[in-house]
Parts: structure tokens; sequence; C-alpha cells
């Protein structure tokens, strides 16, 4: 009895002074994403900061700041070049307006499921090439979360032929966009916080955003009933934590250690909620709000496919870089097709 009451006084004793233990690193990061989000918003604001701070002792504190606090979301990767703010948590695709190949470490339409691009990214030259072009900006990346395919877009209407996509504004992330204005969309890219208002005022006709578990929570069904998959423009997603390099290279290798596996860490659980929370959110609104699943027609599939075969060759004539990633991606995916053809039930 003794024994077990000791063991719980130094037990009370360590947690108290783990509670109270000054930082010794302090780390601000600006976030894309909202912290209310699922899955990548709350990831980013108690998951990642809570294990930093249980493998460091407390020794490091990652404070997350909602989007605009400290930049507004389309500046986070700017100000974190720059050294303004620590760190920020994004998509590579955020910074494709310095180079349209960073969308490649984002998601890439019609693309791998999350095992091969984790292969690509870990075990491909993914992540190394990523770095070099992350590193000319003074930002370092980690890949932190990959989430499932995403869903294709909330419309207002049914949307029955090519004809029905011509003269719609939407909501797009990424290359994807470049295929939507191809068959006749206007198409913008809009920060999670501010797309409700923009379809609910009719700013936009149509939207696109993630998983059906993170669409539900920003209350798309409210405005636009239909709702369409497969998400041919998101089969997996990247998101990452970036440092500003100087400031990443002069921390201690043990903090940095730290900080990468809580990363490890929080991708093994964006994967699993991401898998799990998905068939609730869909059954939810389409029982409770009247949402109407659809599956895109075959033929129009197959015309979104096309285009995006064309902006490949497009984005590969006039930008070296791009041709370089893709290349490396499309060599990679060609040699995984044996396993992928041959390992998994199709």
């Amino acid at each position: 009895m003794i024994r077990i009451l000791a063991f719980g006084v130094a037990a009370a004793i360590a947690a108290s002074a783990f509670a109270q233990q000054t930082p010794k690193l302090r780390i601000n990061m600006a976030s894309t994403f909202p912290g209310s989000m699922a899955l990548i918003g709350d990831g980013a604001k108690n998951k990642l900061p809570a294990k930093i701070a249980r493998a460091s002792g407390g020794e490091i504190e990652l404070r997350f700041h909602e989007p605009g606090a400290l930049v507004p979301a389309a500046q986070v990767l700017d100000a974190v070049s720059q050294g303004s703010v620590d760190a920020g948590w994004a998509g590579a695709g955020w910074y494709a307006g310095k180079d349209s190949a960073f969308n490649l470490f984002s998601t890439v339409p019609f693309g791998p499921g999350i095992g091969e691009y984790m292969a690509w990214m870990f075990y491909g030259d993914g992540l190394k090439l990523a770095r070099e072009m992350f590193a000319k900006y003074n930002l370092h990346n980690i890949p932190c979360a990959i989430i499932p395919p995403e869903a294709s877009g909330w419309f207002r209407r049914e949307i029955k032929s090519l004809a029905d996509l011509k003269g719609l504004k939407m909501r797009f992330f990424g290359l994807g966009a470049r295929v939507m204005e191809k068959l006749g969309v206007a198409t913008q890219q809009i920060p999670p916080g501010e797309i409700f208002q923009a379809l609910q005022l009719g700013t936009i006709d149509a939207t696109e955003f993630s998983l059906p578990a993170l669409d539900q929570r920003l209350g798309f069904y409210q405005v636009a009933k239909f709702y369409y998959f497969p998400g041919w423009h998101q089969q997996a997603t990247f998101f990452d934590v970036y440092f500003n390099k100087a400031k990443w290279d002069a921390m201690p290798e043990r903090y940095r250690a730290i900080i990468e596996l809580a990363c490890g860490d929080l991708m093994r659980e964006a994967i699993a909620e991401g898998e799990g929370a998905q068939w609730k959110a869909m059954k939810e609104m389409q029982e409770k709000g009247g949402v109407q699943i659809r599956m895109w027609p075959r033929e129009i599939l197959a015309a979104y496919e096309k285009a995006w075969n064309e902006v490949v060759a497009e984005e590969s004539a006039k930008n070296p870089n791009f041709k370089r990633v893709w290349d490396n991606y499309a060599q990679f995916r060609r040699d995984y097709a044996i396993w992928r053809e041959h390992g998994y039930l199709r």
C-alpha cells in the first residue's frame, strides 16, 4: 500500500511539473484552415500540439493561430518564407502561384490513392523533389497528414451532361480547376471559411472542398443538394507543416525529431479518421438534409480525364519544374502498376 501511494504521489508531482514547465521553444503556426474544421483543422489545432508537448515533456509549445489571426490564409506560406511567422499549416497546392509544380506534392487529378501516393513521397523521389523546391523559398516541409478521396462537388442542380457545366461559377482547388475551366466552368480559389457565404449569396453556383465529414460541418448541403462522386481531382491529399528553413535548421536535432515523429503519428490518425468518419456524414446529409448523392456518368469522367491530359501536356511544355516532377511521378506510377494490378482486388 505504501509503495502504491508513493508511486501515486510521484506520478502526481511529475504531472504537475509537466503542466507548469515553461516551454524552451515556442512555435507560432499560422493556419490555412480553421481549427473548427474536422480532421485537418482539429489535427493542426489540437492533436499536433498535444503530441509535440507530450513527446517533448513540455519543452516545445506549438501555438496554432486561426486563418487571419497572424496573416490571411492565402499568405501563410509567404509569411513563413519571410520569417515573420515560424511555421504554417497548409497544402503544397496553396503555393502553386509560385510554381505550378507545387500542386503535384499536394494532390493530383486521376492520381493515386493513399498507399501509392505515400510510396512515391517517401520511397520514391516525391519528398526529395518537394524539399529541393521549397528550400529555394526558405521553407522546409514536413508531410503531416493525408486524407482519403474527396467528394467531387456540390451543385444546385443535377449535372446530366457536359453542357450543364458550361457557364457555372465554381470554387475549385488546384490543378482540377484547370480541368473544369477547359469544360466551360469559371473557377476561383476561395479560402475554406468564405466558401459557404459565397455559395449562399450566389457568388458561386457550385463548390468542391473536401471529404463529406468536413463538407457537412461547413453546411454546403443547406444550399446545394446534388453531391457528386468520385473525387477524380483528389484521390488522396497531403497536408504539411511548413517551417521557416533557417529557423528549422537552427533547431536542436532532438526537437526536429520530435516534430517529425508527431507528424508521422498524426498522419496515421488522419488516415484512420478519414476512412472512418465519412459514411456517417453521408447518411446524415441524405436522411436529414435532403442531399442527393450522384456518381459522375462515365462519359463526363472520360471528358475530365481527357482535359486533364491536356493540362499535363500544357504545363509540361511551359514549366520545366512541372515536367521534371511529373516525369518522375509518372515513371513511379508505371513501375508501381505491376503491384497495383496484381496485389489488390478490383
